[in-house]
């Protein structure tokens, strides 16, 4: 023990313990025993003062997400407690591990409506799975313990609640030896689930069985891209991408078809429907509409976690394991696909797609068209690259036009699909990661949400990263945009100006205010050479393009009613409907020329 043994000081040696490093927060006299603490433990712990609860939830689930360790958030009472929840719900969407230390009011408060007292265990019995206020020194060591290895272990949030007079008492790292006292240990127990040999067997002959195998991967494959590509070669199968899994596979295999869903790709939506078996490897892509048709395909999953089996699509054989050990376990036991018919309508389906993107990407658009920006960015991005996306219309540009490399790193917000996590995303990655350059893309809704203050954490800490290339693309273009297409596509509304215009702001301008080196691009020959500049830069970076909000995110099969909806919506009092029905004219133009031969583009 330190000479300071308070509680806090307890928890914090624990943490040690356990590896923890990091630790993402906001102060508040809530949790003033734990701040003391960690003033003492500065040489052992890097705290990253955010500027709203939220974001710390945010980077914690990044640094998860980027490392594969815990991520660990620090929060006050009351009013910090509750910032915290979208963060937390990221977490939980996306399956990452999590610790929350909350402060709460004192105990002999509580149940007196005291001041910033807030039912606690009720407010985070949703978000995470395991959730415990801590009443005694003596709990201390073992629901701090409980919670960090039960994070790691069910991948899941977990929250521990400390009232802020409990953190000022005296440590007990030793419960005394009487009934009700528990001893626990420091270790992660790491779950280790292997299919039997005749899963594995059962699983082959339903893969074996098929001439038309379609590969889905998420996020839970990450780690196993050598494997899914000796599996693709194996079975002559296509494999497209949900959003999580975009850094599985380099994007410029020929049998990788790209993303999947409303932000998807034509040759994935012709991929499920053309299939007769699919493999489903570390993903609960949520559009089932997008999978072949019920009944159609005979289907293989694997997963690290039980209960997502079959949740999308029925699932002849369940596999239960890491997905790079279930694959290498798995093809042995495949026979070598001798369907060049298939593998060949797959790679001339990606061939045609990079053309028309191409097409769609330097149709003309006023000022520049969005797609354009993401276009050029591939070329323009540096090895080892780790790019965070937010939520908007970039995220599909982002999906479909950017083309990752082998060893890039990519993630944004998948399952609760929240904006605002872009910019928290790229701190937490630069932090954890601080000698690789790091791209944020986010809106300029998402940007006067959360992303213009978090600039000042991106102030406060950029001169410790060894490599000083970050940088933030704010996509301008006055709108709301994803909802604005969404209301006319899906609802057959016209655009609702007071609610989808977003105020103007000099985003360059105030990067440089701060700093920073501030870009702005309103002219699309400049684009490439924006991208160039930025990631040459001796220190953070804002570039600012200004984007057409009325190029359409064309989903890959319009369906008759979204056609309807969306000239129902162009009937009506849409201001911007002539723009629209030009850029859409365009956009359509650029899918009829020069996307049908099977000639290679210059890419």
């Amino acid at each position: 023990m330190h000479t300071h043994s308070t509680v806090g000081d307890f928890m914090l040696e624990r943490l040690s313990a356990w590896g923890i490093k990091r630790v993402f927060g906001y102060p508040g006299d809530g949790i003033n025993g734990i701040m003391g603490a960690m003033g003492r433990a500065a040489d052992r712990f890097d705290y990253v003062r955010v500027r709203h609860e939220e974001m710390a939830a945010f980077m914690a689930c990044a640094h998860a997400k980027f490392t594969g360790q815990v991520g660990v958030c620090l929060a006050t009472s009351g009013p910090g407690a509750v910032h915290l929840l979208n963060g937390l719900y990221d977490a939980k969407l996306d399956h990452m591990p999590v610790v929350a230390i909350v402060g709460q009011q004192a105990r002999s408060a509580l149940g007196s409506d005291y001041q910033q007292e807030v039912d606690l265990q009720a407010l985070f019995k949703d978000v995470a799975a395991y959730v415990q206020t801590v009443t005694t020194p003596a709990q201390v060591r073992h629901v701090l313990d409980r919670a960090i290895r039960i994070a790691h272990a069910e991948r899941a949030v977990t929250c521990v609640i400390v009232p802020h007079d409990l953190q000022l008492m005296p440590a007990v790292p030793s419960p005394p030896r009487e009934h009700g006292s528990v001893y626990s240990g420091v270790g992660l127990a790491t779950p280790h689930p292997q299919p039997t040999a005749m899963e594995l067997e059962r699983a082959a002959s339903v893969i074996n069985a098929g001439s038309k195998v379609a590969i889905l991967v998420g996020a839970g494959a990450l780690g196993a891209g050598a494997e899914v590509r000796e599996l693709a070669l194996r079975l002559d199968a296509g494999v497209a991408k949900a959003l999580l899994g975009k850094a599985v596979l380099p994007d410029d295999l020929p049998y990788v078809t790209g993303p999947i869903g409303l932000l998807g790709s034509k040759p994935s939506w012709h991929l499920m429907n053309g299939c007769d078996t699919l493999l489903m490897i570390g993903t609960t892509f949520p559009y089932s509409e997008f999978l072949p048709a019920d009944g159609q395909a005979r289907a293989v999953q694997i997963d690290l976690a039980p209960r997502n089996m079959s949740l999308r699509y029925p699932s002849e054989v369940n596999l239960v394991g890491d997905a790079a050990e279930v694959i290498r376990r798995l093809l042995p036991l495949l026979s070598e696909k001798r369907n060049p018919d298939w593998r060949e309508r797959i790679e001339l389906d990606v061939r045609k797609w990079w053309r028309l993107l191409e097409g769609r990407a330097m149709a003309e658009a006023d000022p520049i068209n969005p797609q354009r920006v993401f276009w050029e960015l591939s070329a323009c991005l540096p090895d080892n690259a780790i790019l965070c996306g937010d939520c908007g219309s970039h995220t599909g540009w982002f999906a479909r036009d950017v083309k990752l490399r082998d060893g890039m790193m990519a993630s944004l917000s998948g399952g609760l699909a929240t904006m605002g996590g872009g910019l928290p995303y790229a701190i937490a990655a630069k932090m954890a990661w601080p000698d690789r350059p790091v791209l944020a893309i986010v809106g300029d809704g998402a940007m006067q949400m959360n992303g213009n203050a978090e600039l000042i954490t991106v102030k406060q800490y950029c001169r410790r990263w060894s490599d000083p290339r970050f940088v933030v693309l704010v996509v301008f273009n006055h709108d709301l945009n994803q909802v604005t297409w969404e209301q006319r596509v899906l609802a057959g509304d016209p655009k609702f100006d007071a609610a989808q215009d977003v105020e103007p702001f000099p985003y360059a301008r105030y990067g440089e205010l701060l700093g920073f080196r501030g870009i702005r691009v309103d002219r699309p020959e400049q684009i490439a050479g924006a991208w160039r500049e930025a990631f040459a830069a001796d220190r953070p970076v804002v570039l600012e393009a200004l984007t057409d909000p009325n190029v359409p995110p064309l989903p890959p099969h319009v369906k008759w009613e979204q056609a309807r909806a969306y000239m129902a919506a162009l009937a009506g009092p849409d201001t911007d409907r002539e723009a629209v029905a030009r850029q859409t004219a365009r956009q359509v133009l650029a899918g009829l020329f020069g996307a049908d031969d099977d000639h290679e583009s210059k890419r």
